[in-house]
């Protein structure tokens, strides 16, 4: 299918899980995500309307702005190594994968501005994802004070893959809950107005849990396999 479509398709159901959850369909971004996509069909969804693109590895990250340009709004949304930092760090707006003080530290020495970040954390408790603890989120929140180039936009996880919804909830809720724990906090370097979360596979879900933020390939770009 043409990205234009399934986009069509993609904001249909974030209007009926907006309209679920008494939500405004416009409080939710769609990054596309074009890590397994040719440049040309990013470059399609972009024609179509998606602002929002998102890669998780800097070499596809600075391949796809070459060709698209720094009109779309970047987020790298991939695990980030230290060392990879400066290669990113003047291209994007959003940081999905803050994880660790030492990445804080990095971030805030390779940026010339505020460069905003989300939190990722391991919601599901798996070992196989990224990410922190639920419980030790609001202590790494208030290191991260000490770094005038960061701030905390938000938090993104990825909920556990299966076909159990109650445990892709759970998991959604608790993200919810973590996000108004820090706006309790009242933190100006923290806003954390944002949830990255929901995929493919269960964006609806997020959407209703509070999702502002949903990371969409498959269902909206596709891969070269689908595409070809």
């Amino acid at each position: 299918m043409k990205v234009r479509e399934n986009l069509e398709v993609i904001q249909n159901q974030i209007a009926d899980a907006c309209e679920k959850a008494g939500r405004n369909p416009e409080e939710v971004k769609i990054i596309a995500v074009t890590k397994y996509v040719s440049p040309e069909r990013a470059q399609e969804a972009m024609d179509a309307g998606v602002t929002h693109f998102g890669e998780n590895r800097d070499e596809g990250l600075l391949h796809k702005i070459g060709e698209l340009g720094d009109e779309p709004v970047w987020h790298f949304i991939g695990s980030l190594q230290t060392r990879k930092v400066k290669n990113i760090i003047e291209h994007v707006t959003y940081i999905h994968s803050l994880d660790r003080l030492s990445l804080a530290k990095e971030i805030n020495k390779r940026s010339n501005s505020k460069v905003r970040c989300l939190i990722q954390v391991n919601a599901s408790g798996e070992e196989s994802k990224h990410g922190l603890r639920p419980d030790d989120v609001i202590g790494f929140v208030q290191e991260l004070k000490q770094f005038s180039n960061i701030e905390i936009s938000g938090l993104m996880t990825m909920a556990p893959f299966t076909e159990d919804e109650q445990l892709i909830r759970n998991c959604f809720r608790t993200m919810k809950r973590l996000q108004a724990d820090i706006q309790s906090l009242k933190l100006e370097f923290a806003p954390c107005n944002e949830l990255s979360m929901g995929m493919s596979n269960d964006f609806q879900i997020a959407v209703e849990e509070g999702s502002t933020m949903v990371r969409i390939g498959t269902a909206l770009v596709g891969n070269e396999s689908e595409v070809h």
